[in-house]
């Protein structure tokens, strides 16, 4: 295999007694922990700084020494100071010269300057080979050994030799290195810290806006349309039976929006007969972002479980119980058993009991520590397979619940559908053309399309021509 292969991922560092020294330009915080991680891994480790006393914050076994003398002791420095400060290393462009320098900084704002520091960095060093690298992982982090949530360190050059010194390195120190290509790729890898949830957004907002309009919706016609027309207060609703009616209509809504872009992804790919073109724009950021789909409609599934566990508890609920036993007494009758809605009533117990049990399931499956150890078939079984038969269960567990309320006109208050039937409209519509497209003779064309098969091969050569012209 070969050694220099920047695929090869190391399980373990180098096994050499003797490492390289490295130089590391900044004592702060984040260059003191970085320092002492490079010591622990074996790496002879000396500071070049304004001062060359020593501090009791210095690793123990590093060296302080001026800057130039210690840029001479290691081939490879690390540059752990701000960008406002790299002018002091345009005196020392000749003890540089060759060496490997790698920018670590962030900024303050996205796209602060109109290039990234790294690009700054070697335009005031032309002669010296710059790598950005490190700068996703904390100080804290390094300090602390907790690496999960931030083990990966993008590593952008254009010195592809310089990149695996440094790829080495991240590898030594127990973290995954992912090469991002040239130093065209600095800016957007210094954007990355400063993003707030990015893939997180469109979900989020999604949600809240969902949210607020079937809360007012429930609101209009369970509390107002009541108290005009009933003269009844209802307006403890608010608390506990709105929110317990919102919550599983989002989670249904949202798991069907999880599956929804597949189903247009399908649907373009036979239109097209072919896979190699891009998908819509709009499209590939609603794929990118399912996975947090599926996560905030597992929370609204969460409170609707508890919720329906303390509805039990509430003074309306005991009141009404207490009401009809009462009414019972006074007329002198029992009410007999109704075995069709006692059927109903388990039975959509039983289907959000398992719909739930799979919710979680999906919810378990999306965390990295987990299918970091699940192959691709069984990640996608359970995503794809048990996700759809989650979904399934969910509508038929609404169906059961709701279905009632579609042909009783007492349901249409204001001429208004019942929530539960506005729930039911995006994940039927799912589970319908999901299932035209598992007919064998849409299936087996669909399958053949995304193994590789085109209807018009000559168009998708002339595509395939034009990305790659203009990716050169």
């Amino acid at each position: 295999m070969n050694k220099n292969s920047s695929n090869t991922m190391a399980l373990a560092p180098n096994t050499s007694n003797k490492r390289e020294t490295v130089c590391i330009f900044g004592t702060g915080d984040f260059g003191r922990a970085l320092g002492h991680k490079m010591i622990q891994s074996g790496y002879p480790v000396v500071y070049g700084s304004r001062s060359t006393q020593i501090s009791n914050l210095i690793p123990k076994d590093a060296e302080v020494l001026g800057h130039a003398e210690a840029a001479q002791k290691a081939a490879i420095i690390i540059i752990a100071i701000q960008r406002q400060h790299y002018n002091f290393l345009t005196p020392l462009a000749e003890v540089l010269r060759g060496k490997v320098l790698v920018d670590i900084s962030n900024n303050l704002k996205l796209n602060q300057y109109p290039e990234s520091n790294a690009e700054h960095l070697a335009q005031l060093l032309p002669g010296s080979r710059v790598v950005k690298a490190f700068n996703t992982v904390s100080a804290w982090a390094l300090q602390s050994g907790t690496l999960d949530a931030s083990r990966q360190v993008f590593v952008c050059g254009d010195d592809v030799e310089a990149k695996q010194m440094v790829m080495n390195i991240v590898r030594a120190l127990g973290l995954t290195p992912l090469d991002k290509g040239s130093l065209l790729a600095a800016q957007e890898i210094e954007n990355y810290p400063l993003q707030l949830f990015p893939m997180w957004k469109f979900p989020i907002f999604l949600s809240l806006g969902l949210t607020a309009f079937f809360f007012l919706y429930c609101v209009v016609l369970d509390i107002i349309y009541t108290y005009i027309y009933e003269k009844k207060d209802f307006s403890f609703f608010i608390a506990i039976t709105i929110p317990n009616r919102v919550c599983p209509v989002m989670a249904l809504i949202l798991l069907a929006l999880v599956y929804l872009p597949g189903i247009f992804a399908a649907i373009i790919q036979l239109y097209r007969g072919t896979k190699y073109r891009r998908f819509p724009d709009w499209l590939d950021k609603w794929m990118l972002c399912r996975k947090q789909l599926g996560l905030i409609a597992l929370a609204f599934a969460s409170l609707h479980a508890v919720f329906t566990l303390v509805t039990p508890l509430r003074a309306f609920a005991s009141w009404r119980t207490g009401k009809g036993i009462i009414s019972q007494a006074l007329n002198n009758k029992t009410e007999p058993l109704d075995h069709t809605n006692a059927w109903l009533s388990d039975s959509y117990l039983a289907l959000g009991i398992l719909g739930f049990f799979l919710f979680v399931l999906l919810g378990i499956t999306s965390l990295p520590s987990v299918s970091n150890n699940v192959n691709w078939r069984e990640f996608r079984f359970v995503q794809s397979k048990l996700g759809y038969l989650a979904l399934i269960l969910c509508t038929a567990h609404t169906l059961v619940y709701g279905g009632k309320w579609f042909l009783s006109p007492s349901a249409y208050k204001w001429y208004l559908p019942n929530i539960y039937i506005l729930s039911l409209i995006v994940p039927c519509a799912v589970l319908v053309v999901k299932f035209v497209l598992v007919f064998p003779c849409i299936d087996k064309r669909l399958t053949q399309i995304r193994q590789g098969w085109e209807r018009n091969p000559k168009y998708s050569k002339q595509s395939n021509y034009i990305i790659n012209k203009s990716a050169v």
